[in-house]
């Protein structure tokens, strides 16, 4: 039993990945409660897809394709704060607007590139198998970032994501708060690129926090479950994908869902189980 956990970390790849997967694995999930809580899972997809255009950039260029995916985030996260504010154009249809520009835009950047198909497509599945040591090191500093942000800034976004009308009489700002959670989105996309990749990071971010939300009721304790849930399934994930040879981001994103599910079930108070038998009590 003790080989068999430890094989595939004798390889240093593997290492690699295993470090990766957790950073991905913490980061999600806690930045993923607000996400959960504020209704946001839309706009983290979109902004997981937005990153294209800065990946194709970057790729044709010859330059880091992270730091290429980091400018493009940005980008598209300042654009959605700037067309809603202050309610000009609802979020949602800004989001809407700047997720097909820049997702037809990376598609048609990316079409120019002959061999896209075999040289990218770990962008959009996630090749954590391949992350390289400067990777992991920027991932981990945007991480750290992420995580310092939000300990930072934990009850502002506490009383902005319960009760924005307060926040706004007690002047903290909720637009600025607003602006702060895209940037902290698009930074927490890019971590995930090489883990999980644009077509399944939205999963990772609501997927443990949701697990999280289940099982708990003080968003503290909610950060903390959906940090060891996301840290478990990415490396649960890792561990299949070994030994099935299977896409390291799917099994890990399923992994996750699969804990998903046994909460959805057995949660005490809010699973289906335990609201059945509140049924029949009452009845």
């Amino acid at each position: 039993m003790i080989h068999w956990l430890t094989e595939p970390f004798t390889l240093q790849f593997m290492q690699r990945a295993l470090a990766a997967s957790l950073i991905v694995g913490v980061v999600c999930s806690v930045l993923g409660c607000f996400v959960v809580l504020r209704a946001m899972a839309f706009l983290g997809d979109a902004l997981a897809h937005a990153v294209l255009p800065g990946v194709a950039i970057a790729y044709l260029l010859g330059a880091n394709i992270l730091a290429g995916a980091l400018v493009a985030a940005l980008v598209v996260a300042a654009g959605i704060g700037l067309f809603s504010r202050r309610g000009a154009v609802k979020e949602d249809t800004a989001i809407g607007i700047l997720f097909a520009a820049a997702l037809a835009l990376g598609v048609v950047l990316i079409s120019t590139v002959r061999s896209y198909a075999t040289d990218l497509t770990h962008i959009l599945f996630g090749n954590v198998l391949g992350v390289s040591p400067g990777d992991l090191w920027l991932t981990g500093a945007l991480a750290v970032g992420v995580l310092a942000t939000i300990l930072l800034l934990y009850k502002e976004l506490l009383l902005a994501s319960f009760d924005p009308v307060l926040a706004h009489t007690l002047g903290r700002r909720p637009e600025l708060l607003r602006f702060v959670m895209l940037v902290l989105l698009a930074l927490t996309v890019v971590v995930s690129l090489q883990t999980v990749g644009v077509g399944l990071v939205a999963a990772m971010l609501v997927t443990p926090a949701a697990t999280a939300y289940l099982l708990t009721r003080r968003l503290s304790s909610m950060m903390a479950l959906a940090a060891v849930i996301g840290a478990a399934s990415s490396v649960t994930g890792l561990y299949v994908s070994y030994y099935l040879n299977v896409a390291s981001g799917a099994a890990v994103v399923l992994t996750a869902t699969a804990a998903f599910l046994v909460a959805f079930v057995a949660a005490p108070g809010r699973g289906v189980l335990a609201r059945r038998a509140a049924m029949r009590r009452a009845a």
